[in-house]
């Protein structure tokens, strides 16, 4: 632990939000599974209330797979516009009891009350009367962690989840990480967990026995990190002002495509969708990047770093489409072209909206029929 005052950092996480606003301004889907998304072949689901969630519908699961597992689901269109007023309402909150606030999305946000606005005694009872406001103020629920960094206090809002809290204090933080599973811990997604489940690293006290050497030996830059969450470390201090990393978009088609017209149609539309946001918000980046998803669901990436910012449209349709036609003649149907632009220039990289519709690095995922993300 940094020496000076233990940090008092609350991880606040809205419970099933997208679908939990949903069953809020529509009464009769109170109590019942419902998906967000649309229910057509290359649907997505992009959020779904815990009465789907009982039945394995979770968020980017194809919609013809949650209708298998659940043939009662319920499909309603998203409605971003009304997640964001919502959003910004919680927002608000937050701001009556810090002004260090890191959103991450429309839905969760780290909060550091060490000195809190309402000059309340404790964290716990912070985390309590913002979860109260909160129902007040929306109708809806909230989850939170509290505890003396980022990386535990994320782990712990989802303890009690939905509707609970949870605290990890400095005494149980070590012993409580070695108790888990380490596919709960942020930055160790399904791949690092296989990966370390063939090392024999399964909990939180299987990682934190090997040492920095076995580590950086087989995961390179993140073994630092990894290392330090396994001792329940982590020295990030909750910042308002995170730099956006990157921003990108992509699309599912109707169908497979091996026309390459067709497929370099649908990435112009993409990388038209990036640029919109790159002009509006005055960031340029050095790097784009091309998704590729096949129809057997393989997925490929192409990048290229440039000597100089991709500052205009056409440029960045020439680069994304130099990149795609990199792998023609297609091996096989493409389902899914996405377009990224990342590293961007320090003195332009803006900081991430007050309330990002997504986190640093994700996309969003357009079709004709269906708009889907990860939430």
């Amino acid at each position: 632990m940094e020496s000076g005052p233990t940090r008092k950092i609350i991880h606040v996480d809205m419970d099933a939000f997208f679908a939990s606003v949903e069953q809020r301004d529509e009464p009769s889907l109170r109590g019942r599974p419902v998906a967000v998304g649309y229910a057509a072949a290359r649907g997505v689901v992009a959020a779904a209330s815990y009465e789907a969630r009982a039945f394995g519908v979770r968020s980017a699961l194809p919609s013809v797979t949650a209708l298998r597992r659940c043939p009662d689901l319920i499909f309603v269109p998203p409605r971003f516009e009304v997640y964001k007023a919502v959003s910004r309402q919680i927002h608000a909150i937050f701001a009556e009891f810090t002004d260090l606030i890191q959103p991450l999305s429309l839905d969760e946000a780290y909060l550091d009350v060490t000195e809190n606005e309402a000059g309340l005694p404790t964290a716990w009872i912070t985390a309590k009367a913002i979860r109260a406001r909160i129902r007040e103020e929306t109708g809806l629920n909230a989850s939170a962690g509290i505890s003396y960094n980022k990386f535990l206090a994320k782990l712990a809002s989802d303890q009690r989840k939905p509707n609970g809290q949870f605290a990890v204090t400095p005494d149980m933080g070590p012993s409580w990480v070695e108790t888990l599973p380490v596919s709960r811990f942020h930055g160790v997604g399904p791949v690092t967990a296989a990966k370390m489940k063939q090392l024999g690293i399964e909990s939180g006290a299987d990682l934190k026995a090997k040492s920095l050497a076995f580590l950086e030996a087989h995961f390179g830059s993140s073994a630092g990190w990894y290392h330090a969450i396994a001792r329940a470390e982590d020295h990030r201090a909750v910042n308002p002002n995170r730099v956006r990393k990157s921003s990108g978009s992509e699309t599912t088609f109707d169908r497979d495509l091996t026309d390459t017209t067709e497929i370099e149609a649908g990435v112009r539309r993409m990388a038209d969708d990036v640029w919109a946001w790159c002009e509006r918000a005055q960031a340029f980046g050095r790097t784009v990047t091309v998704k590729i998803k096949f129809q057997d669901f393989r997925q490929i990436t192409r990048s290229r770093s440039h000597a100089g910012l991709v500052t205009t449209r056409e440029r960045l349709q020439s680069a994304s489409l130099e990149l795609v036609r990199s792998i023609y003649p297609p091996e096989t149907g493409i389902r899914l072209v996405g377009v990224t632009v990342s590293n961007f220039e320090p003195a332009n990289s803006p900081a991430e909206d007050a309330l990002p519709l997504f986190g640093a690095g994700e996309v969003q995922q357009r079709s004709s029929h269906e708009m889907a993300v990860t939430c």
